[in-house]
């Protein structure tokens, strides 16, 4: 990964960069976002974020490269439980973003939010995530069949989960 991509905390003025990231296909085709995002919702999501949502973006000089974050569930027997999503623009794939991204997500979910247990969905076709995510610990707990609507058909999910060093 290039020395000038700095995780940070995304931020209102970053709306317009999640707009593009996420209006690229393989983007929304490989998460649960909508196609033709508005940069009005991403301006909304991001201004009215709550404490227990953490956005994180890759920003190179000023460009979202890449995007995670997780939410951490609000059910009071699941508070130790987030749920993870994240995306890396298709021209920046294969440069280390995404591991980055993983690697300060994780290391603030669970060292700052105290979060043990860290669940995601990736579908099954979706090998460069599925092995990202099990190089960080992540293991295979099901597949969910006809988990999701993505381009007129259903499509299956892996259900992988994460459990913090010493939970």
């Amino acid at each position: 990964m290039s020395a000038d991509i700095r995780i940070r905390h995304a931020e209102p003025a970053d709306a317009a960069g999640l707009h593009a990231l996420f209006s690229e296909t393989p983007a929304y085709a490989g998460t649960l976002q909508p196609p033709y995002p508005s940069l009005d919702a991403w301006t909304r999501r991001l201004s009215g974020m709550p404490a227990h949502v953490v956005q994180l973006v890759a920003d190179d000089a000023g460009t979202v490269v890449g995007a995670a974050g997780f939410e951490v569930l609000q059910h009071p027997r699941r508070r130790h439980v987030a749920n993870l999503g994240m995306a890396v623009s298709e021209t920046r794939r294969g440069e280390g973003i995404g591991r980055a991204l993983l690697a300060a997500t994780l290391d603030t979910a669970e060292r700052w939010h105290g979060v043990r247990r860290i669940e995601l969905e990736v579908y099954l076709d979706n090998a460069a995530a599925i092995a990202l995510y099990t190089g960080h610990g992540f293991v295979r707990e099901g597949v969910a069949r006809g988990y999701a609507l993505r381009d007129g058909g259903y499509v299956d999910v892996a259900l992988m989960a994460r459990l913090a060093p010493g939970a």
